[in-house]
Order: C-alpha cells, then structure tokens, then sequence
C-alpha cells in the first residue's frame, strides 16, 4: 500500500500463514452460500479459507423470511421450485434439515409428493372460482409464441414483450397467468420471456392448474438458508456481516485482469482484504431486492433506489469504461418499470383462512397463487401450508400476496397500491373476495406488512447481449460473477435455480475442475412434453377439466 493510500490492510486477512488457496464471496445470498459449499465439497477447500461478506445483518439474500407472531411475519417474496432445478437439488443433496432427519432435498421431494400443488382456483373473479381456466389464445397468437421460441435472441436484441404481440394477446387468461405467475409485464424483455417459454415447456400441460410446482415445507429461509448456513457453519466457513465492498483493486499482469484487492466498509472504517495468486474472489453485482422497504398496518413503504445499498453502486463502479463486466444501467434506469409491492399478513385469527379455501376449494398449501383478475393492481395471494415460519404458534396462520401494477389506483380503496397500508391493503384484498362485510373483524386480529420492492423484476428489463457478465469476464483470471445478473444461456433469471447454477459454474470454472454443472432440462426435444404443450395451448383438454364453480 503507499503512503497516501486510505486502505489500510485488513488485519483478519493480512498477514495469516497459509499454504492454499482461499476465497472470497460478495453477497451473502443463495449465489454464495452455494458457491461456498461447492468449493468445499467438490473443490476440496477448507471451509476456513473461505469468506463470505454481506453489507447486512441477515444471510440469504432474497431468500429471506423473519418477525414474529407478535410483530407479525415477512417476505418479501416466496420462490417456487420445479422438479428440474437440478443445479437446486444437487446442491441441497448435500445438506441435511436442521433436525438432521434427511437431505434438504429429500425432505422437499417428500413434502411436494404430500402436498402436491394443484390449484381448484388459479383465477378469481366475480367471487367465482376459475377452475382450470382455458388459456383462450387463438391461431395466431399461438403462432406468435412458437415463432418467439424459435427467433434467436440476437434477432430479439432489446425487443419487449409487447413488440412480439397483438393487444389481444395481453387480455388471454394465459398471459394473465403467465405474468402474475413469474411476474412479466408486457414492456420486460422478449428474450426473457422466450426462455422461459422454452425453459417451462414441460410445465404448460398443467399451467392452469400450478401442476408441477414445488414448495418448501417452510418459508424458504428456515428451509433452505438456515440448513445451508448451518452446513457451512460446522465446516468453518467465515462471515463477515455489516461490511460493504466499495471496489476491488484490479491489476493487469500479462494481459489477465486480476483482482489483487477487495476494499471494505465497516465499523466506520475503511480497509482492503489483499488477494494474493492463489486467491479467488466471486462477486454477487446487483440485487433485485436491494433498496426494499417494509411498511406496517398503518404506513406504507417508501420507494427507494439504487443508492441505498452497496450491490448496484459496486457494479457501477466496476463496469466504468469496463464493457466485460456488463452495463448495470440498463436493469436500473426505469424503476416505475422494475418494481412491485408485496405484503405478508399475519392473522392471530385463522377464520379467514377457512374463508378463502371455502371460496377456492384449496387449502393452505395445496392451490398455489390465485389471481384477482378484476384487480386493478393484478394482485394476488398465496396459502402457504401452516406454520409458514419456524417456531409460528398453532393458533397464527400467514399468508403473503403481491400486486404487479402498483401505480394504478385501487377497486375498493381509491389509492395506488404503492401508497397503501398494510391496512388498506388488507382492505382491497378482502374486497376481491367478496368478505368487504367481514374486514372490520378479520382486520382487528391482522397484521399485514408490505413491502416495496424497486428492482425486485430489473432482470427482466430489456437488455442487448453483453449488458450481462459472463460468470468468468472476458480477460480476468481469479474474479466470477454470481447471482442473478451475470449470463448463462438457456437458463432463466429470478430462480433460484439461476443463483445456485451460477455458483457451481464459478466455482468449477476458476478451480479448474473437470466437471460442469447438471445440463439445464429442455423439455421442447421431448415430444411428450410437446405434446402436451400443444393440448394445453389449444385448450383441447377434456370438457371436465374447465369452467367455473
């Protein structure tokens, strides 16, 4: 360091005896926690030389889950899983539940062969049920979807959904679906919606229905997070929270760029990690979670942005006359674009529960989402098996739900859902139930809280070929990239399959391993899932399987 160099080294880093390599992980979400447990369990590295940073208090990212009974419990979103995670499921083989009964894995395929998703109500209107409603496409707009499916994504470049498709289009029960399902809006990128077409292909048969999709037994914090925290823990991994990565100190040798320096805040102090040769350095850039903010039953949350956290200000700074590492202004520029509002009610009284599977004929756990689609906001909400958190009281029940249009004024409250309380949230949403008559009492006993969330769709925001890293930058040698925003084709963002694939490709790719994550599963060379695909597009199923009740 020189003389007029702020950063000091830092003294948990700078001068320990040491014989291998070590690593060091930005972020402390899913991305690196799956990263750490692969360089441990197929890289053969002692989990005391890795180090895990996060600006926070709190591991897991946007896998996240607290509160209490009390103060009422969040989310801030719920991630549904799929038999073809495949990267999920291998990384979770390894891990043992916190009771240490069986694998994570284990324990989530015998959860889902229970409670197996099957939605009685995937729509709602009306104070009607929609069984299995047909997805009401006609010829061409089914045309329009395999010609999307097979245009390549050069030819799509920074193309939106809207541009591929009629206005008809966007007022089919299978866009409904389809948008408040993985949250698309018309004006999201082409090339994310054609890989998710592709990449759910075998999940279309049973769309209307959530058929296939797969949840945890609890929210996916104490599922997931805590037994993968846990693992990494008893192996000695290190966690250095509150500490927020400013830059890295790049270094160019032989024409490689090397990371040679990770510079750190924290404690009120400023200080640099040194990167020595055999160290490796994997960076989360971006969060689609970060600036988020809770509200409560009686305040509605503030809208944030990009500078209120560590992750976009890092990727700013690296990409800066740095094309290899990406181009973050195109996830961040638009954020009425990007954002959406979710809540997460807590009841002390489970009455409106038997309510809402009297109106579905789901019960909790069992129908997935449910959809207003009379909704100004496109709101919806989701059952979740109780308890939802570990350690809930039998006698509180939780559910959480979300709207997509959050700037648009409310159908029983005259507001923006943006600029609503958990209140009058709960309000709007008791409305499309039809149980308006009821709010005063259901309400008395609720504890709803949103949360905005102002990148929480960023990665679905239009984008040309390169506004993504690659998980290894052209040109670099001990840096990947991890997380939701580096690029890997085939694969689709906001999954945690995406984070999880992202850290096992990293970590084979800078150790040099000869092996390479599990193929992502393309079910459209299957001529069964195409198949069904084509019955389901057609609405040619059986009469009894559509309807209304």
């Amino acid at each position: 360091m020189t003389a007029t160099d702020p950063f000091q080294d830092d003294p948990d880093t700078a001068s320990v005896p040491r014989d291998e390599g070590r690593a060091f992980l930005v972020g402390g979400g899913i991305a690196s926690l799956a990263a750490a447990l692969f360089l441990i369990r197929d890289g053969d590295m002692r989990g005391t030389d890795i180090t895990i940073i996060d600006e926070g208090t709190l591991l897991g990212g946007s896998l996240d889950g607290g509160g209490s009974a009390a103060e009422g419990y969040s989310l801030r979103g719920g991630r549904m899983l799929e038999s073809k995670y495949l990267c999920t499921f291998d990384l979770f083989s390894s891990v043992p539940t916190l009771d240490g009964d069986k694998t994570v894995t284990k324990e989530i395929f015998d959860w889902n062969a229970t409670m197996k998703t099957s939605s009685h109500s995937r729509l709602f209107s009306g104070g009607q049920r929609h069984v299995a409603p047909e997805f009401g496409l006609t010829g061409h707009q089914i045309r329009g979807l395999e010609r999307l499916a097979i245009t390549p994504e050069a030819i799509l470049d920074r193309s939106t959904i809207a541009d591929q498709f009629d206005d008809a289009f966007f007022k089919t029960n299978f866009w409904m679906m389809w948008c408040t399902t993985f949250a698309f809006q018309p004006w999201h990128s082409a090339v994310e919606f054609k890989r998710y077409l592709l990449r759910f292909a075998h999940m279309v048969g049973g769309f209307n229905r959530l058929e296939g999709i797969m949840r945890t037994p609890l929210n996916q914090y104490d599922s997931m997070v805590r037994p993968l925290h846990a693992w990494l823990v008893a192996r000695g991994v290190q966690f250095r929270m509150n500490t927020t990565v400013t830059d890295l100190r790049l270094a160019e040798e032989d024409g490689i760029t090397v990371v040679r320096g990770i510079r750190i805040e924290g404690g009120g102090k400023t200080s640099e990690i040194r990167i020595d040769t055999d160290d490796y350095v994997m960076l989360t850039l971006g969060s689609m979670t970060e600036g988020s903010s809770l509200g409560s039953m009686d305040a509605p949350p503030e809208l944030h942005g990009a500078g209120m956290g560590g992750a976009w200000k890092l990727w700013a700074r690296l990409a800066k006359d740095r094309p290899e590492f990406g181009q973050p202004a195109a996830f961040t520029e638009d954020v009425d674009r990007s954002k959406w509002v979710s809540f997460t009610t807590t009841l002390h009284d489970a009455a409106l529960l038997t309510l809402i599977r009297d109106a579905t004929g789901n019960v909790p756990g069992e129908g997935g989402l449910i959809t207003f689609t009379e909704s100004s906001w496109l709101a919806s909400i989701v059952i979740p098996s109780q308890p939802h958190f570990l350690g809930q009281p039998d006698d509180v029940a939780v559910f959480w739900g979300y709207g997509l249009s959050v700037d648009a004024i409310g159908d029983f409250v005259r507001k923006p859902m943006s600029d609503c309380t958990g209140r009058e949230i709960m309000t709007e949403i008791l409305g499309h139930l039809g149980l308006s008559a009821k709010a005063e009492a259901i309400l008395a006993s609720a504890i709803c809280i949103p949360c905005m969330m102002p990148f929480i769709t960023s990665q679905f925001m239009p984008r040309r070929h390169g506004d993504r890293s690659d998980v290894i930058p052209a040109g670099t040698a001990n840096l990947a990239i991890i997380g939701q925003y580096c690029e890997m084709p085939d694969d689709c963002v906001f999954t945690v399959e995406y984070s999880v694939r992202s850290a096992q490709t990293a970590v084979y790719g800078l150790l040099g391993l000869r092996r390479s994550p599990p193929a992502v599963y393309k079910g459209v060379f299957d001529p069964r899932v195409l198949f069904r695909a084509f019955v389901a597009l057609h609405d040619l199923a059986t009469i009894g399987d559509h309807g209304t009740s």
